[in-house]
């Protein structure tokens, strides 16, 4: 049937495409000319175009069933040319995906098998090429074709949820309709052939509650008020089938839980109308006393209760708080009980949610009421004392024995007993109090001191008489005041550093004072300040009470000198408003300082008078040292400068005419012709007649000295005596002490001269010649007298 459906396929397509035509041209001359033609699209030849020609092989798109069960290959189709005469010089290959593995080819036909069963949701298509070769050469006849092989597709897979189970919710008491989710399943099959993968949703399991949309898989409630009360959790079971829901068609299933979510549409409701409590006398204030709840059948917060207590009998006695953990309502005690005072307590409690649903206001009030019976239980009580706290006031030394008070405790149980008392030793532990253990009167055991100790507290303990339990005893706190006695009389309140201004006037308040006092009066302390009587007529200072505990020292006169009186003693009577009336006297000593015009202080010292006002002795000592200092600076620079002006005098070495020349180390005798110029003195012409001084300032008002009318043939003695006598007459020179040396040797020496400058006078054609023969030291010496022998300078004297 394959086969057939196959070759009919191939026939109409062949007539489709005037392919019946029998083709006698090479192939060669095909190929180069027009390239093969393609049935479906452009023909991948090698060529590089879209050409259409005639082929002279046919080929298909061929189809191939999946899942082929078969013992035999598939037959999938025929390739055939028409070249192939029959004789078997034509072999057909085939390549590609799948070739030789998946599909293979006839090599003398041209059948095409599938060898295996294939799957389309693998793999759709297999794409392939074929050709047809000479046997004998194996030159390709035409030119490689390629063709698609399709897996049919055939239903072979049912709807799967990928997704599932699903959990989805809903709330309680949503009407018909209420969208509660969507399910979606998935077919692997060719959802373009045929219904195969066409998905129909339906309930198998569910109603009446939900409903499923069978094209979109939309899951919606069915009923009405469904509640969570009643059936809080749903399962639905979903059907998935394929082929559009026809038989035959595979289907896939999955579970939807869908829960109702809870809304608040229910009211709290007490179990009982009547909560009865048994409360013994003894519970203390704010402990819970008991517990009573009310039950709401919704969840999470909607299932909170808030907890009220009616006003009544019990609203002012009993308090009642929510537990938020288990939604109890825990009555609490706010007053304590007495058993003998009353014995029971009725109240109503009231129950509702402080989150209400506005749908459901119509279903009646959400709330609930409750009556709470108390009874109280009697208990074995200690005593209980008449007050809370005692206080007791005592004079000090108040003599032993004295009762300064008394405490008194009962039994309120019924038929009471007798009450004994006694002191609790750990808070009196020297004893200073007793007590009377039958009536409870308080005595003082010991002289009382209000300085040592002025406040005592004591605790008095109650017990029972011949009971040892010591459960029902009680406490109270006693505190004893000791009142003072005016033993102490009043004191200056601090030490006063007084003082009064040498510029003080008279009326002047120079200190204030104040007292203090060791005892402790009831109402306050109250002193007086007075001079005592031989004090009245002091010239100096007089006291001014200023009726506020206080008083003020006042001058009575002005000018008060150090140098005359440097201190006072001034008399203080001071006196309390005690009795018996305690008194004493305090002295001030009052200094008499320098102050200015402002009255602030400035020295208090006698010695200080005779200092700069405002220094004090350190400060004027460090002003005297940096005088001391900056006189040695100016006494050093004085020096320093006088040393320079001198050393510049001494120093010149370009001024050589009355100068004296310091060598710091030994010349180097008559070979030493580098230190000192003396051809200056050999020849005058060679003197710069206006060169200035430098030992001296230049003077612009100095006139010059002329120069002299002839040096020819001058003698160095005339001219040396010349310029001493200019330098005696020259009132402008500085009066410097000074040593002047001249090159010229007086006569009259008895050493006689060694100097060659008196030779002048005798024979010159003396030969100087020998003194060579001395030494080096003497060379110079004759070279220079040697020099006068010269005929080029007759008239010049040498030295």
């Amino acid at each position: 049937m394959l086969t057939r459906n196959s070759l009919l396929l191939l026939f109409w397509f062949i007539i489709n495409e005037g392919f019946l035509s029998p083709v006698h041209l090479p192939l060669q001359g095909r190929l180069g000319k027009e390239g093969p033609r393609g049935l479906v699209g452009p023909i991948k030849n090698g060529g590089a175009g879209f050409q259409r020609v005639k082929r002279g092989w046919v080929w298909n798109q061929f189809f191939v069933l999946e899942e082929y069960m078969g013992s035999d290959p598939q037959y999938v189709g025929k390739l055939h040319t028409d070249l192939d005469k029959g004789d078997s010089g034509v072999k057909y290959t085939l390549s590609g995906e799948g070739a030789g593995t998946i599909f293979t080819i006839d090599q003398t036909t041209g059948d095409i098998h599938a060898l295996r069963s294939l799957d389309r949701e693998e793999k759709a298509y297999y794409t392939l090429r074929a050709q047809a070769v000479d046997i004998e050469t194996g030159r390709p006849l035409e030119p490689e074709s390629e063709f698609v092989i399709k897996v049919q597709d055939i239903n072979d897979n049912e709807p799967k949820f990928l997704e599932g189970p699903y959990t989805g919710s809903v709330p309680e008491m949503s009407p018909v309709g209420t969208y509660v989710m969507q399910v979606t399943a998935t077919d692997a099959d060719d959802p373009t052939y045929g219904n195969s993968a066409r998905v129909v949703y339906s309930i198998l399991h569910g109603q009446p509650y939900f409903s499923v949309d069978p094209k979109t898989g939309v899951i919606r409630t069915a009923l009405p008020n469904m509640d969570r009360e009643v059936k809080e959790l749903y399962h639905v079971l979903i059907q998935a089938k394929d082929m559009g829901g026809q038989l035959g068609g595979l289907a896939g299933t999955t579970t939807v839980n869908i829960t109702l979510s809870d809304v608040n549409d229910n009211p709290p409701r007490f179990s009982k109308s009547i909560f009865h409590l048994r409360v013994p006398e003894s519970s203390p204030v704010g402990s819970a006393v008991g517990r009573i709840k009310a039950h709401d059948l919704d969840i999470g917060k909607n299932a909170e209760v808030e907890y009220n207590i009616v006003p009544g009998d019990g609203g002012t006695t009993f308090d009642i708080a929510t537990n938020v953990h288990n939604q109890e309502g825990i009555i609490v005690l706010k007053k304590p009980l007495d058993y003998e005072t009353k014995k029971a307590y009725t109240f109503k409690v009231e129950a509702s949610n402080p989150h209400l649903d506005p749908r459901f206001h119509n279903a009646g009030p959400f709330k609930d009421t409750a009556t709470v019976k108390v009874n109280v239980l009697d208990v074995d009580e200690p005593p209980v004392f008449s007050k809370p706290s005692y206080t007791m006031d005592v004079y000090e030394d108040t003599p032993v024995g004295i009762i300064i008070g008394a405490v008194t405790a009962q039994d309120l149980d019924v038929g009471s007993s007798a009450v004994r008392y006694s002191i609790d030793w750990k808070s009196d532990l020297d004893s200073y109090f007793d007590i009377d253990p039958v009536e409870g009167t308080i005595s003082t055991n010991e002289l009382l001191d209000r300085e040592s100790i002025p406040q005592h507290n004591i605790s008095i303990v109650s017990h029972f008489y011949h009971s040892d339990n010591p459960v029902l005893t009680s406490k109270v706190a006693v505190t004893v005041h000791v009142l003072d006695v005016n033993e102490f009389p009043p004191e200056f309140a601090m030490p006063y550093e007084t003082f009064v201004c040498e510029n003080a006037r008279a009326g002047q308040v120079i200190q204030v004072i104040s007292a203090k006092d060791e005892d402790l009066p009831p109402t306050g302390q109250k002193f007086i300040f007075k001079s005592p009587p031989e004090d009245i007529k002091n010239k100096n200072f007089t006291i001014r009470d200023f009726g506020n505990n206080t008083a003020g020292i006042v001058t009575r006169r002005g000018g008060f000198r150090r140098r005359i009186q440097e201190v006072y003693q001034l008399a203080v009577v001071m006196e309390d408003s005690g009795y018996p009336v305690q008194s004493s006297t305090g002295t001030l000593s009052i200094r008499v300082c320098g102050c200015d015009a402002d009255g602030s202080l400035l020295s208090c010292n006698v010695e200080a008078i005779f200092l700069p006002v405002g220094l004090s002795t350190g400060a004027l000592i460090a002003i005297l040292l940096c005088i001391v200092i900056l006189l040695v600076i100016v006494v050093l620079y004085v020096g320093l400068r006088r040393q320079k002006k001198k050393e510049t005098l001494m120093t010149s070495k370009e001024d050589i005419r009355d100068n004296v020349i310091h060598y710091d180390d030994e010349g180097g005798g008559e070979e030493d012709t580098h230190a000192f110029d003396m051809g200056t003195l050999r020849n005058p012409k060679a003197v710069n007649e206006n060169l200035s001084r430098r030992d001296v300032k230049p003077d612009g008002g100095r006139q010059v000295r002329p120069p002299p009318a002839t040096q020819d043939g001058a003698d160095v003695r005339d001219f040396i005596c010349q310029r001493l006598q200019e330098n005696d007459a020259d009132g402008l020179a500085p009066p410097y002490d000074s040593l002047a040396t001249y090159a010229y040797e007086g006569d009259g020496s008895v050493a006689e001269s060694l100097s060659s400058i008196e030779s002048l006078a005798g024979d010159g054609d003396e030969d100087y010649d020998y003194l060579r023969e001395w030494g080096p030291r003497f060379r110079t010496l004759a070279g220079i007298f040697g020099e006068q022998d010269s005929p080029t300078e007759p008239t010049e004297n040498k030295l």
